[in-house]
């Protein structure tokens, strides 16, 4: 399926990822392309959408690593997943950004998980002290009810550390940022996750403790309450 010449109406230059692909869902979904349709290349979106096409490259590069299309030099660029709008009232990047979010907590679950295990088991005392401390920052901050998340992000990074394998905390980081590089606040809540971080306290404690059974336990909790709240709050989208 080929989109028609019909230009799209100017649309307001922004260099938001997010606000970009709302256009592109859009004009994929007005046009009716769908799992193995071919975009256009970068220069007729940009006419299309009147945005810069470095913005549109910027876009398209972000739905690649999201797995929403695939660009294979001499083969075009292709839908791979669903992008449509599912419900009158939901926005229309919203189903893209939960099963974005979908995939991006199936990878990064084998690998905390795994790192929550190494740790456990490997790190030193000086580790140790340090993810206990990084924890106690992360209780102060959220309990002081400020924004928590750049505190989450050292607490984590504190146990990627305690492995001695430094590509866990550049896995993860790369997963992390292919997400957050588009949306920054999925679903426009930027607390999501939130209810998990008094979990974080027993986490710490049981890793500091050398409880491997324990620690596992209850990072594959959390991260199974972060799924379940995602899914739930696009649940609460169709529906609304």
């Amino acid at each position: 399926m080929r989109l028609t010449d019909r230009p799209a109406e100017p649309a307001k230059e922004t260099k938001r990822p997010r606000d970009v692909a709302q256009l592109l869902a859009a004009l994929v979904e007005e046009e009716g392309l769908g799992i193995g349709d071919r975009l256009p290349p970068e220069v007729e979106l940009a006419r299309r959408l009147g945005i810069g096409r470095s913005t549109v490259r910027e876009a398209l590069r972000q739905w690649e690593s999201l797995g929403i299309i695939t660009r294979n030099k001499g083969g075009g660029t292709r839908i791979v997943a669903e992008v449509s709008t599912r419900s009158l009232h939901l926005p229309l990047t919203v189903q893209i950004e939960a099963d974005s979010l979908s995939r991006m907590l199936a990878v990064r679950r084998p690998l905390e998980i795994e790192a929550v295990r190494i740790a456990t088991r490997v790190a030193d005392e000086a580790a140790r002290r340090k993810i206990m401390l990084r924890m106690l920052e992360l209780m102060e901050v959220y309990e002081a009810g400020e924004d928590w998340r750049p505190a989450d992000r050292l607490f984590h990074a504190a146990i990627h550390d305690a492995t001695g394998n430094p590509l866990f905390a550049k896995v993860i980081h790369q997963i992390h940022r292919a997400f957050h590089d588009l949306y920054d606040a999925p679903f426009d809540q930027p607390q999501l996750g939130a209810s998990t971080i008094p979990a974080h306290r027993p986490l710490a404690e049981a890793i500091a403790a050398g409880d491997e059974d324990r620690a596992v336990a209850i990072i594959s909790g959390i991260l199974s309450d972060v799924d379940e709240a995602a899914i739930q709050i696009a649940r609460g989208l169709h529906a609304g």
